[in-house]
């Protein structure tokens, strides 16, 4: 079926009020990155519907970006037609051609913001409905729960005809809740907390610790990857590599075993919190879930927050791992997140952290480091990387370091 647009219902944009405008418009933007790929395509945002035009380009392709857009409810497949019952009944009739089968029920169903069109919505649907049965064999009609639902809305400026309703994955649309920084590591929680940042509409900036060369360039290109998947819900985003052995290296040397683990999340947090108030963001968020690992309980929480009175929100803290996973597989990010290249925060773990550490015991050893000068020495050589729906980065590594053999 040779569809002219694509029409666009709108979630909770419905409920924001004065707001609503912004919040459509923000949508749009996102719209439109995610199809920068099919330039023809025109976006036209209005108060009730989005309406995708497609010029041509192949609806399967878009769906495949749409269903990935926070702010989406619903949208059908739509064909415009002119205004009137010879085109409606043409165009109908095509429709059920081609997707109806034997042993499926149906229903037409008219609505009709035009008020000065010549027919109402119960002599269109009845119309509509006598010309199918007149050309088609088999079928069955049921009004509360068909298989098939041929919509036909009448506009003001044509009419358009749609027999599939296609769900998108609702929240609002990214951008619309402000700006923040993700810690993502290379696990499986932390993608799944950046998923769920970006579905309450929190435009995320992704900060990535990395301890060259205890870790290796495939772990820091598996971060970035993970980015690019989730890119997918965000049009871009901007992935922040963070040089972290020297802190690392210093803490062990100078820390008791037991508060390796707090101190250094403590560095990662601040440092986190320097990145944020350098790019104007208002929060962070991270993957930690409640009594997971040892730097998750709520005592370790409690320490490792000391260092910033930033908000710091946690997306997954009440899941159990199988909810991660399962979330995760869902996302597309879980094949990967298993990958087992270490990242900084398995490489340094102490065999026997505090699981209740104090935060005055936490405070008194890092009094022996030079704090400051290590933070700075991280910033100085942090670098910012925009990364756009499935980039690629595991690939490439994996050519260069064939090229050198």
């Amino acid at each position: 079926m040779k569809y002219t647009e694509v029409m666009v219902r709108y979630g909770e944009l419905s409920t924001k009020g004065k707001n609503r405008k912004d919040f459509i418009g923000r949508l749009a933007g996102n719209v439109t990155k995610v199809l920068r790929d099919f330039p023809q395509v025109r976006i036209y945002p209005r108060h009730d519907r989005m309406h995708i035009v497609l010029n041509g380009a192949p609806f399967e392709e878009i769906d495949k970006r749409l269903k990935k857009v926070f702010g989406i409810q619903t949208y059908s497949p739509t064909i415009k037609v002119p205004k009137t019952l010879a085109d409606i009944e043409k165009i109908s009739l095509e429709m059920m051609q081609e997707t109806f089968k034997d042993g499926m029920t149906f229903k037409v169903n008219t609505k009709r913001s035009d008020h000065q069109f010549k027919y109402d919505t119960n002599q269109l649907n009845s119309m509509v409905g006598d010309y199918l049965f007149d050309h088609m064999d088999n079928l069955k009609a049921e009004m509360k729960h068909p298989d098939m639902v041929l919509r036909i809305e009448v506009r003001q400026d044509a009419i358009y005809i749609s027999n599939q309703l296609l769900h998108g994955v609702g929240g609002m649309p990214v951008g619309t809740g402000g700006k923040a920084v993700m810690m993502l590591s290379g696990g499986i929680d932390s993608p799944v907390a950046s998923y769920l940042a970006l579905k309450r509409g929190v435009d995320i900036e992704m900060v990535h610790f990395f301890s060259p060369p205890y870790t290796t360039e495939k772990a820091l290109a598996k971060a970035k990857e993970l980015t690019g998947i989730l890119a997918n819900y965000a049009g871009r985003i901007n992935f922040i590599a963070v040089p972290f052995a020297e802190i690392q290296e210093t803490i062990k040397e100078k820390i008791p075993e037991g508060y390796l683990m707090t101190v250094q999340r403590r560095f990662m947090l601040q440092l986190a919190d320097r990145i944020r108030a350098k790019r104007g963001s208002m929060a962070i968020f991270n993957g930690e879930s409640v009594g997971q690992v040892a730097s998750q309980t709520l005592e370790s929480m409690f320490a490792i927050n000391d260092v910033t009175t930033t908000p710091v929100i946690r997306p997954v803290a009440t899941m159990d791992k199988t909810e991660i996973i399962d979330r995760a597989r869902k996302i597309g990010t879980f094949e990967l997140s298993i990958k087992p290249f270490e990242d900084c925060c398995t490489i340094f773990a102490p065999p026997r952290p505090k699981t209740k550490p104090k935060v005055e015991k936490a405070r008194k050893y890092e009094e022996r480091l030079d704090a400051e000068g290590l933070i700075q020495r991280a910033m100085d050589g942090i670098k910012v990387t925009p990364i756009y729906p499935n980039q690629k980065f595991l690939e490439d590594k994996a050519q260069e370091d064939a090229d050198l053999l």
